[in-house]
């Protein structure tokens, strides 16, 4: 088998094998939970943003790798060419870019663990390096056994959000738990989404996602649910903190459900499309994760500078790690 070192337009190659689309999993929660910090340290925010890049691309490159060796991707697959399965690059190969790429956050992590609580932070990074292998990979994967969406809430919802916000002020303030649970939705919901897409294949080789356990009309109210849960999250953290002031969003957080436009056509699409027509369901939510993620990170911001002497505080929070 040729590697891709070995043909032309290796980097392209390994670049579209990354998955680029997917990497705002990662990073977006990385800036809310910043935000949700109310405070930033730019190192801090750089190795962070490198753990979240780092775990997106090892994940892609490791399913790439097991459901490559394993017979799950096949020439039948809809969804964007895998390196391993088509043959454009070894099994080694990938799998060294994934350890390489979980390594890179490895790295970044512990220089982040050092800098403030060193066994917990080593602990849940640890937990993320596996959930990464895991997922995919190991005698049981826990994408067959239809956890999949339970776990990338969690450790792309939850725990990116309120790990960067804890890496800033050591502390874990509500803001970052509405706000990590408002992109946990969306993260479980470009899940479904693909799962969706590849029920047959999927089906076909024996990788019992949840969407093939629940089936093809059930998947499809789980992603609208997904979505609209994500936004109503946004909309009750703000009614929740109007009730009790601190325990929720304050109201300039509200600017996250401006990413609701984009959810529009996505909605309408999932309702009947099939194969390769979901493409701009999976791309639309990408971009809706995005857009709310930023939007509601705005928020936030805007309302640290409303609280206090604007300018100057504004100034205080982005120029203490300088």
């Amino acid at each position: 088998m040729t590697t891709v070192a070995q043909r032309p337009g290796a980097l392209s190659v390994w670049w579209a094998g990354a998955r680029p689309r997917t990497l705002g999993a990662g990073l977006v929660p990385v800036v809310l939970g910043s935000a949700a910090a109310g405070e930033v340290i730019w190192w801090r925010v750089t190795a962070a943003l490198l753990v979240g890049a780092g775990l997106q691309v090892g994940v892609n490159y490791a399913n790439d790798y097991f459901d490559g060796v394993r017979g799950v991707d096949t020439h039948e697959r809809l969804g964007p060419p895998r390196l391993t399965a088509s043959g454009a690059a070894s099994p080694r190969a990938v799998l060294v870019a994934a350890l390489v790429a979980l390594g890179f956050a490895a790295v970044a992590g512990l220089a982040l663990a050092l800098a403030t609580e060193p066994l917990l932070i080593l602990f849940v990074g640890a937990l993320a390096l596996v959930a990464a292998l895991l997922y995919s990979g190991g005698p049981r994967p826990y994408a067959g056994l239809g956890l999949g969406e339970v776990m990338v809430f969690a450790f792309f919802g939850l725990m990116a959000t309120c790990g960067t916000a804890f890496v800033m002020v050591e502390t874990v303030p509500a803001e970052a738990w509405w706000g990590g649970a408002a992109l946990g939705f969306l993260a479980v919901a470009i899940l479904v989404a693909n799962n969706l897409r590849d029920i047959p294949t999927d089906e076909a080789s024996g990788k019992r996602t949840l969407a093939v356990r629940i089936g093809d009309r059930a998947s499809r109210r789980l992603y609208r649910a997904t979505v609209i849960a994500a936004f109503a999250t946004i909309a009750v953290g703000v009614l929740v903190d109007i009730a009790i002031e601190g325990a929720g969003l304050p109201q300039w957080a509200l600017l996250g459900l401006a990413a609701w436009v984009l959810a529009i056509r996505p909605m309408e699409v999932v309702g009947s499309a099939t194969g390769r027509a979901l493409v701009p369901v999976l791309t639309g939510t990408a971009a809706t994760h995005a857009a709310l993620g930023l939007l509601t990170a705005l928020g936030l911001v805007l309302a640290t500078v409303d609280q206090s002497s604007g300018a100057v505080k504004l100034a205080l929070m982005l120029g203490r790690g300088l």
